[in-house]
């Protein structure tokens, strides 16, 4: 009996991912799947649909949160650096004044501080912690879009963008809107894994701290170690993160969606593509 190839066994196992990932999709009827899933030396092991851009929704906090510690690092900006807590910011469109819907925003907890000041690292926290798109607002009006654009564009295709504020409905009506590819989402994970540098581990745990763990989390065993963010609105759901396991390479995977699921049927479909990729593990290589 031939003994099958490391090639060949990979092969076998991308093929058998991409039927259960078909399985699903038809399952679910997605209107819009993407996946990207990365080996060490930052190329795409296996994916699928990875390069198609989807609404940011909230993993555009990400590539903020790179922007803010690439120009921390650069002596530009100081994490306790106090920020003035306020509800008002400026439109890109016409420079009409807008204010965030508290009833969207999926963490209240800044909201108490409005009037207060809080610092660069409270800020940081938060957004990508509990996810908040008031803390997002004042960091981003801090750095600016174009901190966080120079990540993608560092690390990704350079295609992928952050145009404006969460809650610009005047530039969300003109058309403007933040975009990710599954595939740029995963090269920014990956950087922030191989990140040696003096704001990594820093990174690296604000990301395991996320406090929303219904998605790639729920898909893999209890206690794995995931650094992550996802994002969701109307009709959106995404997750992408950096998975742990103790038996094989740490691996990371992106999963973004477009459909008419519930939430709670969205997160399982994500969850499910998880344990998928959490079963193949040892056959496909992995980002170390």
């Amino acid at each position: 009996m031939k003994t099958a190839t490391p090639a060949a066994s990979v092969a076998a196992s991308e093929i058998s991912l991409y039927r259960s990932v078909l399985e699903i999709k038809k399952e679910h009827d997605l209107e819009e799947l993407g996946i990207s899933f990365w080996d060490a030396q930052t190329t795409i092991q296996w994916s699928y649909n990875a390069d198609h851009y989807f609404h940011a929704a909230s993993t555009m906090k990400l590539a903020v949160l790179l922007g803010v510690f690439r120009q921390i690092d650069r002596g530009e900006l100081a994490l306790d650096a106090p920020v003035h807590v306020r509800n008002r910011f400026t439109s890109i469109v016409n420079q009409e004044p807008f204010m965030l819907d508290l009833g969207r925003d999926a963490d209240p907890d800044v909201y108490g501080h409005l009037g207060k000041t809080l610092t660069i690292r409270e800020l940081a926290y938060w957004m990508i912690t509990k996810s908040s798109n008031l803390a997002t607002d004042l960091v981003l009006e801090q750095v600016g879009v174009e901190a966080a654009n120079a990540v993608l564009a560092q690390y990704g295709s350079g295609l992928s963008a952050i145009r404006r504020g969460i809650d610009d409905v005047d530039a969300q009506a003109a058309g403007i809107s933040n975009e990710m590819s599954p595939a740029d989402l995963a090269a920014v994970l990956v950087a922030v894994g191989n990140d040696k540098g003096p704001s990594g581990d820093y990174l690296r745990d604000l990301l395991a701290g996320n406090q929303w763990n219904g998605e790639i989390p729920a898909g893999v065993p209890a206690g794995t170690r995931v650094e992550h963010k996802n994002g969701w609105d109307t009709r959106i759901r995404h997750d992408g993160g950096i998975v742990r396991p103790e038996d094989a390479e740490a691996f990371v995977l992106v999963v973004c969606t477009t459909s008419s699921l519930t939430e709670a049927e969205a997160q399982q479909l994500i969850a499910a593509i998880a344990t998928e990729a959490w079963n193949h593990r040892h056959a496909l290589e992995a980002v170390r």
